[in-house]
C-alpha cells in the first residue's frame, strides 16, 4: 500500500467506526442522520451534504440529515420544496432518480441541466453540481445521500465509488438507527400506556365511578368526553358534551358487535369507543374528532378506557343483580305467606329502600314474544329496565321476577281505581320497549297493606281472565272485568268453581276425555251474540260443524241455548270458570281443566 494512501484509508475506516458507534451507543435517528451528512462532507471535501427520505406518503423526498446547511433552511424546503418523486427513474430532479433506479446520479452543471425543477434552491443555496447515491438495504432503497459543490465539478469513477461504500454504511447505520427509535419509541409508549391505564384504574378502584373515569379521560385527551349506554342514557360527561347528532344516536341501541370490529371507530363527526361486556357492546364513549387523526398514545388511552369502563359497568351489573335476588327473595317470601308487617320482613324491606307500612298496589305483568310466553332471557331484560322505573319512584315500589311474571309492590297515596292507573301504565310502558318483547298485560289488584297474597291472586287471576277475554296488551283494572273483578275480590276459587261445576262441569269433563272444543265453541257462540255464521268464521268452521257442536253442549249441559236464562247462566259460568281458574293457579301454572 503506497504510504500515501494510509492516512486517506485511515479516516475513511475511522469515519465508518464513528457511524457504528454511534449506532451502538443508542444515539437517535435524527443524530446519525446528521452524522452521515457531516461524515460526507468532511471525506469527501464538499461544500455540503444532505440525507433525502421519503415522506410518509412516498411522494416526495424531505431532507432528514444534513451538513452545511441551517435548520431554518432545511424546513422551508422541506415545506414549500420538497423533491418530487417521479414514477419513473427516467425523469425529475436527480435524487428522484438515483432512487428509483437505485444508481448514482450525478450532475456536473446544474445550469445546464434542462428543467431542473430545483434550480431555484440550487441558484439560493449556491451550488453548481451534485451527486446522489442511493441508500440500499436489504429490503430496497431508503433514501438518498447528496453531495453539493459550489463549483463546476466532474465526479470521478473513484468519487462516485466513495461515496457509494459510505452511502452502504449509511444505509445500515440508518437502519439500525430506525430500528432503536422505533424500540425506545415502542418501549415509552408502553411505560406511558401503562401509566395511563394505572390512572384509569385507580380512579375506578377508589370509588370514582363512570364519572371519574370520564373526568380522567378528558384531561388525558384534553377533549370533551361523554359516557352513553346502550339505550341512550348519559352515564356521565366531562367538559362540553360532543352531543352526537341525533343519526349518531339512532345506532347506539344496537349492542351487537361485529367479528373483528374496532374498538376505536368512527361515527358522524366523532371518535367512538365500545365498551364491552360479555360479547355485547354495553355502553360508548364519545369525543370530537376523527380516530384516524388520532395520537397512538391517545388511542391507547381509549382503549384503557375501555377496558376499565367494561370492569366498573360489570361492578355495577354484579352489585344491581345481587340486590336484585334480594329484592326477588324479599318478594317471594311475600308472596308464600310471610307477614309484611313482621318486624323481620319490614326490616328487610327497609334496607332494600322500601316500605311495607303503606298500603301497595300489586301489579303483575305478563309478557309475550313471538305469539308465545316471553323466554326467561326476555322477561331479565324488561326487569332490569322495571328496576331503573322504579329507583327513580319514592316511595321505592319492590319490584322482582315471580316465576313467569314481573311483579311490583307499586306503593299508593291516593285511592280509587283512576289513582291505580297511572302506575301501571307507566310500568308496561318501560317493560314493552325491552328488547324482545312483543306484548304486555298488567293487571292491577286493589290496594292491599298486609294481605298480598290475596292481592297477587286476585291480579293473576286478572290476568287470566282478560286474556279469555281477547284482551292483551294492556292495563286491567278490576274495574274493567265488571262482574268478574267482583269475583275475583272474593277470593275462594272452590266456591267459585263449584257453582261453574254445576253448569258446566259435564262439557269440560267430555272435552277432557274426547280431545273435543266444545266449551271454546260454546264460548265463541256466546262472544259471537248467538250468531251461527260469525261463530262459524271466528272458529274457521262450518256453520253445519257449529250447528252440531251446539246441539251436543246442550244435551250434555240440559241447557236450551235458544233460551235467554240458559244463555245468562252459560255466560255466568264461563266468567265464574275463569274467575276461578286464575285465582286457582296463582304461579302461573297451566289450567287444570282444558278450555
Amino acid at each position: 500500500m503506497d504510504s500515501r494512501e494510509a492516512p486517506g484509508l485511515r479516516r475513511w475506516l475511522a469515519a465508518i467506526s464513528a457511524l457504528t458507534a454511534a449506532v451502538n451507543a443508542g444515539t437517535g435517528l435524527r443524530d446519525v442522520l446528521d452524522l452521515v451528512a457531516a461524515t460526507a462532507k468532511e471525506l469527501l471535501g464538499l461544500d455540503f451534504c444532505g440525507v433525502l427520505v421519503p415522506d410518509a406518503a412516498e411522494r416526495t423526498l424531505v431532507i432528514a440529515g444534513w451538513s452545511g446547511l441551517t435548520e431554518e433552511y432545511v424546513a422551508r424546503v422541506n415545506s414549500d420544496r420538497p423533491v418530487p418523486l417521479e414514477a419513473d427513474a427516467t425523469g425529475g430532479a436527480p435524487s428522484s432518480r438515483a432512487f428509483r433506479s437505485a444508481r448514482p446520479c450525478a450532475i456536473a452543471d446544474i445550469s445546464r441541466e434542462p428543467n431542473f425543477i430545483w434550480g431555484g434552491v440550487a441558484r439560493e443555496q449556491g451550488y453548481r453540481s451534485m451527486l446522489s447515491v442511493p441508500l440500499i438495504t436489504a429490503s430496497g432503497v431508503i433514501g438518498t445521500l447528496n453531495s453539493y459543490r459550489s463549483a463546476v465539478h466532474e465526479f470521478g469513477p473513484e468519487e462516485i465509488e466513495r461515496l457509494q461504500l459510505l452511502a452502504e454504511h449509511a444505509a445500515l447505520a440508518i437502519t439500525s438507527a430506525r430500528v432503536l427509535d422505533d424500540l425506545r419509541h415502542q418501549r415509552d409508549l408502553m411505560i406511558r400506556s401503562e401509566k395511563i391505564h394505572e390512572r384509569l384504574l385507580r380512579v375506578a378502584v377508589r370509588g370514582g365511578g363512570v364519572e371519574g373515569i370520564a373526568g380522567a379521560l378528558r384531561d388525558l385527551l384534553g377533549v370533551p368526553v361523554l359516557v352513553q349506554d346502550v339505550r341512550g342514557e348519559i352515564l356521565a360527561y366531562a367538559g362540553e358534551p360532543p352531543a352526537p347528532d341525533a343519526r349518531d344516536l339512532l345506532t347506539v341501541g344496537n349492542g351487537r358487535r361485529a367479528p373483528g370490529a374496532e374498538i376505536v371507530h368512527e361515527q358522524g363527526r366523532h371518535v367512538v369507543v365500545d365498551v364491552i361486556l360479555e360479547g355485547e357492546v354495553t355502553a360508548r364513549v364519545w369525543i370530537p374528532g376523527q380516530a384516524g387523526s388520532l395520537a397512538p398514545l391517545d388511542r391507547r388511552a381509549l382503549e384503557h378506557a375501555s377496558i376499565v369502563l367494561s370492569l366498573e359497568l360489570l361492578r355495577r351489573r354484579t352489585a344491581l343483580e345481587v340486590e336484585q335476588n334480594l329484592r326477588g327473595d324479599l318478594l317471594t317470601d311475600l308472596l308464600a305467606g310471610s307477614d309484611p308487617g313482621s318486624s323481620s320482613v319490614r326490616d328487610r324491606a327497609r334496607l332494600l329502600g322500601h316500605d311495607l307500612t303503606r298500603d301497595h298496589l300489586i301489579l303483575v305483568a305478563q309478557l309475550t314474544a313471538g305469539g308465545r310466553p316471553a323466554p326467561a332471557s326476555t322477561i331479565q331484560r324488561a326487569l332490569a329496565d322495571a328496576a331503573r322505573l322504579a329507583a327513580a319512584v319514592r316511595p321505592r315500589p319492590l319490584v322482582a321476577v315471580h316465576r313467569d311474571v314481573i311483579v311490583a309492590l307499586w306503593p299508593v297515596e291516593a285511592t280509587g281505581p283512576a289513582a291505580h292507573r297511572p302506575a301501571a301504565d307507566a310500568l308496561r310502558r318501560v317493560v314493552a320497549s325491552a328488547h324482545g318483547v312483543d306484548d304486555v298485560t298488567i293487571a292491577v289488584s286493589s290496594p292491599a297493606q298486609r294481605d298480598v297474597v290475596s292481592a297477587y291472586r286476585t291480579a293473576r287471576g286478572a290476568l287470566a281472565v282478560a286474556g279469555h277475554a281477547g284482551r292483551s296488551g294492556t292495563t286491567i283494572t278490576l274495574d274493567d272485568l265488571g262482574v268478574a273483578g267482583l269475583l275475583l275480590q272474593l277470593g275462594d276459587p272452590a266456591r267459585l268453581r263449584a257453582y261453574a261445576d254445576r253448569t258446566l262441569g259435564t262439557l269440560i269433563d267430555y272435552d277432557r276425555d274426547h280431545g273435543t272444543a266444545l266449551l271454546r265453541t260454546l264460548r265463541a257462540y256466546l262472544d259471537s251474540c248467538l250468531d251461527r255464521r260469525v261463530t262459524a268464521r271466528t272458529l274457521t268452521l262450518h256453520p253445519n260443524t257449529v250447528s252440531q257442536r251446539l246441539r251436543r253442549i246442550e244435551a250434555l249441559t240440559s241447557l236450551d241455548l235458544r233460551s235467554s236464562q240458559a244463555v245468562v247462566d252459560a255466560r255466568t259460568a264461563l266468567i265464574v270458570l275463569d274467575v276461578a281458574e286464575g285465582t286457582d293457579r296463582p304461579e302461573g301454572s297451566t289450567t287444570s281443566r282444558p278450555f
